[in-house]
């Protein structure tokens, strides 16, 4: 069954779950989770289609050749290199699957795309058994398997291509497969991802494009899940003013020519999804392998900043992260100028996040509503928000702070929780009295 969770207005929810609201407390003018899961759209021309495919950094490390058709060092991983410096686990989805699988007289390609035009068989007599043939099968100049059969239908498939078992088999130095291509992304190759994802958890989410209506797609995704399910994750896409916490809008492109738009997106959403509950990217350097364009003054800086742009900048000979924010630029007396920081949003995902695990596997359906499961309750929060306060992500807060009491019927427990959030230093005020 689908556990109910996101925000509330009112106590009507039918579905069971953990529903949380935060909001700014009022102001005189009117065990934690771990990190690291993110989740990204790749085009890799090669690989499996259609389905959520989990890389871990080993993974990406040792057998990026095997998951994506290209070594490690391949300049098509540029991105992903940059997006795997920081993620512990990926789930990666194919946008440009459902193309054409190469082809040549002996064996067809595992996987459609280009990738597998690299790929090449040759075949030669057995040099102890003349009445058997040795069968390589080449990408590039790299030998992926050898096989010595007397016929094709001895050959058994590998991990590159399907052999036709009916082939008649002859010396050749090397035939080419060919006719592989890529599929074209559509709206609904992102809505397939999406979809799909909607099964996982994850700390951040990469839009993939730069084509308006698809990252419109991502946006509404991320607001329904985070506000109706109560997935609590951020999305990373850019240029896109989408005046909301939970999206991350990137400013920056990088110099080269044929750039997408897009390939920043890859970094900040790796560095994003690792940073720890108590950290800032504020002036975190930028350590990929792209040139990004930093050319803007002061002026364009703060313009930026008060426009939700997650912008880089240089720093003497470095570039680096201006502000650690997020889109959201409209505030309210419920949703303060505090929300507008990405280490807020941390904090505050990780208490979603975290109360709604506790309640959803401990509490729910097993624990009586009467004072003695309100006081349960109430233990593992403080517990959790003594964590908090022990990583500094938090102020020390009372006990009083956090209540449990019953709500409207017998079956539903209301919880106010107050915190202080710990924010890293930004600014320096200082005035030196000179005599």
């Amino acid at each position: 069954m689908a556990l109910g969770g996101g925000t509330f207005t009112a106590m009507n929810k039918v579905i069971p779950g953990a529903y949380i609201n935060f909001v700014s407390a009022a102001q005189a003018n009117a065990s934690l989770s771990d990190r690291g899961i993110a989740a990204i759209g790749v085009y890799t021309g090669w690989g499996k289609t259609g389905e959520i495919i989990e890389v871990s950094n080993a993974d990406f490390q040792k057998n990026s050749l095997d998951i994506f058709g290209m070594a490690y060092d391949d300049a098509g991983l540029k991105g992903l290199r940059e997006f795997f410096a920081y993620v512990k686990t990926a789930y990666c989805y194919r946008l440009d699957g459902g193309g054409n699988k190469a082809t040549n007289t002996y064996a067809t390609a595992k996987y459609a795309g280009t990738k597998g035009n690299s790929l090449t068989i040759k075949i030669a007599a057995n040099v102890d058994d003349d009445t058997k043939w040795d069968v390589t099968t080449l990408l590039g100049t790299k030998v992926m398997d050898v096989q010595t059969v007397a016929t094709a239908a001895g050959l058994i498939s590998n991990d590159w291509v399907d052999f036709k078992t009916d082939a008649t088999l002859t010396a050749t130095a090397g035939t080419a497969l060919a006719g592989g291509t890529n599929g074209t992304p559509t709206g609904e190759t992102h809505q397939d991802f999406l979809d799909k994802l909607e099964a996982y958890s994850f700390n951040a989410l990469g839009c993939a494009s730069d084509d308006t209506t698809i990252k419109g797609l991502y946006v509404a995704y991320t607001k329904r899940l985070r506000d109706e399910v109560g997935k609590k994750f951020q999305l990373v896409a850019h240029n896109v003013a989408a005046d909301y916490e939970g999206v991350i809008n990137v400013k920056n492109t990088i110099t080269d020519a044929t750039k997408t738009g897009y390939e920043l997106v890859y970094w900040v959403t790796g560095v994003n999804a690792a940073a720890a509950v108590n950290a800032s990217l504020t002036n975190k350097k930028y350590d990929g392998e792209y040139d990004i364009d930093v050319t803007y003054t002061q002026t364009q800086l703060e313009n930026a900043i008060n426009a939700g742009e997650f912008t880089f900048h240089k720093v003497g000979q470095d570039v680096r992260v201006l502000v650690d924010i997020n889109s959201l630029t409209t505030v309210s007396d419920t949703k303060g100028s505090i929300f507008k920081s990405n280490q807020t949003i941390r904090v505050c995902d990780c208490i979603a996040n975290d109360i709604a695990l506790v309640f959803n596997t401990q509490f729910l359906g097993t624990v009586p509503n009467d004072d003695e499961g309100r006081t349960a309750l109430w233990m593992q929060i403080v517990s959790h928000h003594t964590e908090l306060v022990r990583v500094r992500a938090i102020e020390p807060f009372s006990d009083t702070d956090i209540t449990v009491e019953r709500g409207n019927d017998n079956k539903s427990v209301v919880v106010t929780d107050a915190i202080t959030l710990i924010g890293a230093m930004e600014k320096l005020y200082m005035t030196v009295t000179v005599a």
